[in-house]
């Protein structure tokens, strides 16, 4: 059994822009093509995808984040990259179209219109992706996910709950949050499910973003250390506003930089008047498995002390708590010096200092205020959670690699 991640995915009304009618393809999925935008015989550098599948309650926040992307796009910063975006406007409708630079505008170009997509499975994620393969053909993909997240934590936990139990995305008042996928269980995809649908389109990323709360987790991480270089994504929750597009879309496109990311993420939510807020991490995928060869030292050597439990820095509203502050999980467990050292630089490797910021205090909307962050290393664990919703953590490949 492997591990999981609740993929609740929101996604906002179809947004489809044509300038001429044309004749669309029949699709035997279930869509149709208006075989525009195919070019086979020249490839793009690179093709940064935004895939917003249907969840039920971010529609206008999705709707904010496109809106944010064009005001980026009309910089005329595309060079020999290309924009396109999958947005579900129902459970059963979605468009794919392309944002594209004209005269001073960002406009959008409809490519595909799809109904009833499997969501949640991997041979649905590996057709979208075959269709940006073919509608953009490119040396690089970067691949953005847009939703409500709950980490690694498997679809069935969400299934399987006592009733006065409530997830982030069920507590309606305070600030909203997000989450990677549905706000149902219907619509939820497990990270190993998004993982094998990508492997299998024949694709590695350059980088994952995961616009969704509590992605930044060493377990998931993980599990995509063989579909992207890069993961980016916040070991907290993410307001419902998401990432400012309009500050870091120029980051993401053409030489990305992940600096300038999370800088931009960072100095958004630090004066962001409805909750000031947020924590953003970029896991350098490649050094995974160094670092998993250190913890299965550590893990060896040492047994964690259940009473300092409460001594770890939290990172989410839950109790007992899920998220827990990685590197300070660690700091507490190993008490060989030399070799809480050499952990230490090999994160340093995974996640560079300058790769991970944080507002003063993170916002759980479990919990309705802020807490504040005095350890922080730009990821999560959930190694010492005794959440009935973490019994599965040790079938998880992390667990697995490093016990």
């Amino acid at each position: 059994m492997k591990q999981f991640l609740s993929l609740l995915i929101i996604l906002s009304w179809c947004l489809i822009s044509c300038t001429k009618e044309e004749m669309p393809i029949p699709d035997p999925n279930g869509g149709t093509d208006t075989n525009k935008g195919i070019d086979p015989t020249k490839d793009t550098e690179q093709t940064v995808f935004m895939y917003m599948p249907w969840s039920s309650n971010l529609t206008k926040y999705f709707e904010q984040n496109i809106s944010d992307f064009e005001t980026t796009i009309k910089k005329n910063i595309l060079k020999n990259e290309r924009v396109l975006i999958f947005f579900a406007s129902s459970p059963t409708k979605a468009t794919l179209f392309e944002l594209k630079y004209d005269k001073g505008e960002c406009v959008r170009d409809t490519l595909k219109t799809y109904a009833n997509p499997a969501y949640t499975t991997a041979n649905w994620i590996t057709s979208i992706l075959n269709d940006v393969k073919t509608y953009s053909p490119a040396n690089r993909y970067g691949m953005i996910i847009s939703c409500h997240g709950m980490g690694w934590i498997p679809v069935s936990a969400t299934r399987l709950r006592n009733s006065e139990e409530k997830y982030h995305w069920e507590n309606e008042t305070g600030p909203l949050t997000r989450f990677f996928g549905g706000t149902t269980a219907d619509y939820q995809t497990e990270v190993t499910t998004l993982a094998e649908g990508i492997s299998r389109a024949g694709l590695k990323m350059e980088y994952i973003m995961f616009d969704d709360c509590y992605m930044s987790s060493i377990e998931v991480a993980y599990d995509l250390k063989n579909v992207t270089d890069y993961l980016i994504a916040s070991p907290t929750e993410v307001m419902a506003y998401g990432f400012p597009y309009h500050i870091i879309g120029q980051h993401l496109v053409g030489k990305v930089n992940y600096y300038e990311i999370c800088k931009g993420f960072y100095e958004f939510y630090q004066n962001y008047s409805a909750m000031p807020c947020g924590t953003i991490g970029v896991t350098n995928c490649a050094e995974l498995d160094n670092l998993a060869s250190v913890m299965k030292e550590i893990n060896r050597q040492f047994t964690f002390d259940t009473s300092l439990i409460g001594e770890i820095q939290v990172l989410d509203g839950y109790w007992p708590v899920i998220f827990f502050d990685y590197g300070d999980y660690v700091a507490k467990l190993c008490s060989d010096q030399t070799l809480l050292t050499t952990f230490e630089n090999q994160l340093e490797r995974v996640i560079p200092t300058a790769y991970r910021m944080h507002t003063p205090t993170f916002y759980s909307a479990s919990k309705g205020i802020p807490t504040a962050i005095k350890s922080y290393s730009g990821i999560t664990i959930s190694d010492p959670s005794i959440n009935t919703r973490t019994v599965t953590k040790d079938e998880t490949a992390w667990y697995k690699a490093t016990h």
